[in-house]
């Protein structure tokens, strides 16, 4: 691929910034909706796990498209949709800000029956999450099991299993992507399209083209919380959608106030840095660098992906690596991360 100067120069950058940090980076930049930087790094793969950016690709979407229906409202409680639910007054809005007080993680691979089929899993997981305990600190901590709670809530409010949810949010959205959960922990194409993850312990191979989040393997594949694997254009068409949505481009499904709305801050800076499912910039050391305005939305994945875009300054980037190939106690790309959006800003205030 013929790169402009100004992309050699960010890869000589990112080059020297990736040692024992990740194998490599595909990273891509939109200003004002025009692609201006594409590129890739060391060591890079068609096809990423996208990790928790599933939470935004599908759920938030998803929630906020249920609320743009008359579905839900910023007063209803859990309960209100699943009647059994023990937490009475919980709020879906507080599991959408990670303030519900839940868990935040759980090790449901350690007991759930890996041998049952997905769908018979979802009943357990849920009973799981109901007798769960909850601690509200009076702070934002970040949950899955928050997240995983949404799937059931999206299933009773559409009447369908998550896996259809998906599937009709998918042919609306991003119908001609490839992203996908891979049912069943089954890969949709051959193993050497994916970037590979970790040596993982349990499962005791490098995961690749199986998900690496153990909970979500253990569910089948298919979760609110992660799963979805895809390539940076995949990612690409996301992010552009989240932008056409908050400009009110009008071929899109969900009302531009509804879009507008989800994407405010919806917590006091002391509490914690979210709008409705998209993280905010924190006040120190946020992942999309110090230059992103504080209206910018986002979310990043555990395996090294991530998803900015500023509204202000109607910049979108988009990141992926495998980070977690070289372990996930391996923190240098946390470092990293911001970094590369300060040099693709700091680029693009010179050529702009």
């Amino acid at each position: 691929m013929k790169y402009t100067s100004q992309e050699n120069k960010l890869i000589d950058k990112i080059k020297a910034a990736i040692h024992d940090v990740t194998p490599g980076v595909t990273a891509r930049a939109y200003y004002m909706g025009r692609l201006v930087c594409d590129i890739s790094v060391g060591q890079t793969y068609p096809y990423y796990d996208l990790a928790s950016m599933t939470k935004v690709i599908f759920t938030q979407q998803a929630m906020m498209e249920a609320f743009d229906q008359g579905k839900w409202t910023f007063e209803t409680k859990v309960k209100d949709i699943l009647p059994d639910f023990k937490h009475e007054n919980m709020l879906i809005t507080e599991l959408m800000t990670h303030t519900s007080g839940l868990e935040w993680w759980k090790p449901f691979y350690q007991t759930i029956d890996l041998e049952k089929p997905w769908e018979k899993k979802r009943e357990w997981i849920y009973q799981q999450i109901n007798n769960s305990s909850v601690n509200k600190t009076g702070k934002a901590v970040y949950s899955d099991l928050g997240a995983i709670l949404q799937g059931f809530i999206l299933e009773k409010l559409n009447d369908k299993n998550i896996l259809d949810i998906w599937l009709a949010l998918k042919q609306k959205y991003y119908p001609t992507t490839m992203l996908d959960f891979h049912v069943e922990n089954k890969p949709t194409l051959p193993s050497e399209q994916y970037a590979p993850t970790e040596d993982c312990p349990w499962r005791k191979k490098i995961m690749r083209g199986e998900v690496h989040d153990e909970n979500t393997y253990s569910f089948g594949g298919i979760s609110t919380h992660s799963g979805l694997f895809g390539s940076i254009e995949d990612v690409s068409a996301f992010g552009l959608n989240v932008r056409s949505q908050l400009q009110g481009i009008a071929r899109y499904k969900v009302r531009q106030k509804t879009a507008q709305l989800f994407a405010a801050r919806a917590l006091p800076v002391e509490v914690g840095d979210w709008a409705m499912g998209y993280m905010m910039p924190s006040p120190e050391n946020s992942s999309c660098g110090p230059h992103f305005s504080v209206l910018s939305i986002g979310h990043t994945g555990f395996t090294g992906t991530s998803f900015w875009y500023d509204p202000r300054n109607d910049l979108l980037v988009l990141l992926l690596s495998n980070r977690v190939h070289y372990g996930r106690d391996n923190k240098g790309f946390i470092a990293l991360r911001p970094k590369i959006h300060s040099w693709i800003f700091e680029t693009l205030k010179r050529t702009v």
